[in-house]
């Protein structure tokens, strides 16, 4: 995928001009170019911050008005062609955020483009450029799409890249994505199967990568996903992302968008 324009849409906060700096990063890094996006709602019109988005507003920034801040970033990621969205999560407190804290979410389930989500700078703990991807695969098609954005990105970046898959029971999850094989009973077989698995479904010549790792792991894929890019020191989540409103398919996203300590790129 090239990224030729990356759109970052801001409210003035501060996760917001730290996720402006991910996105810089990543247009130097991939000759984008970046379109800021302030959304005005109506509702906060009485936010001192927000009576005047003049002063805030950067060159170059669009200023568009809306209802909904998800609807009219999605409509304009689409009608601008956007390559990637690059935004922040937790960018409001108090009561700003009961309303403002699904506008990310709501985001990832619109839009067809990825979409890159940055944790607070007091959270984070990625560095830039990336250097360590994690991309957590569970065979679905939009997790093999992101599978070929994830390597990619290792290999332009000369990056390390960690392949995930976590093997949990149907019964110990609410979503779960049929395994190329149904073998449980002996660990070691399976385990080597799903890599000989991986492997096959790479893209073409991903295996010489030199920097390039499996691991599999057991549990609970939000919860294993989060451990292994802590434990490993990952800069960025790589997943893929179903379509739908259904809050249970996507819902393993959501969790570890809404956790993660380091940004997620999220793929359909």
């Amino acid at each position: 995928m090239k990224i030729q324009s990356i759109l970052c849409p801001t409210d003035f906060s501060e996760p917001s001009r730290h996720a402006m700096e991910h996105a810089v990063a990543l247009a130097q890094w991939s000759g984008a170019r970046i379109v800021p996006l302030h959304v005005q709602t109506p509702a906060f019109a009485t936010v001192p911050a927000l009576d005047d988005p003049a002063p805030h507003l950067a060159p170059g920034t669009q200023l568009i008005a809306g209802e909904s801040p998800a609807d009219a970033i999605a409509e304009f990621a689409t009608s601008s062609r956007a390559d990637l969205i690059v935004i922040g999560t937790h960018g409001a407190s108090g009561f700003r955020h009961l309303i403002l804290g699904s506008v990310t979410e709501s985001v990832l389930r619109k839009v067809d483009c990825p979409v890159l989500t940055v944790p607070p700078r007091a959270q984070s703990t990625a560095k830039l450029p990336f250097g360590h991807l994690l991309c957590a695969v569970d065979f679905s098609a939009s997790s093999l799409k992101a599978l070929q954005l994830a390597c990619r990105w290792a290999e332009e970046g000369d990056a390390r890249l960690d392949i995930l898959h976590v093997v949990d029971e149907p019964d110990e999850h609410a979503l779960f994505v049929a395994r190329p094989y149904d073998i449980h009973h002996h660990p070691e077989v399976y385990e080597r199967r799903v890599a000989e698995h991986l492997k096959r479904v790479l893209p073409p010549n991903t295996c010489e990568h030199s920097q390039l790792h499996y691991r599999i792991t057991r549990g609970n894929a939000e919860d294993e996903i989060l451990r292994v890019a802590a434990e490993g020191g990952a800069d960025v989540i790589v997943m893929g992302i179903g379509r739908g409103n259904s809050p249970i398919f996507g819902s393993t996203v959501n969790h570890v968008v809404r956790n993660a300590r380091c940004s997620v790129l999220t793929v359909r």
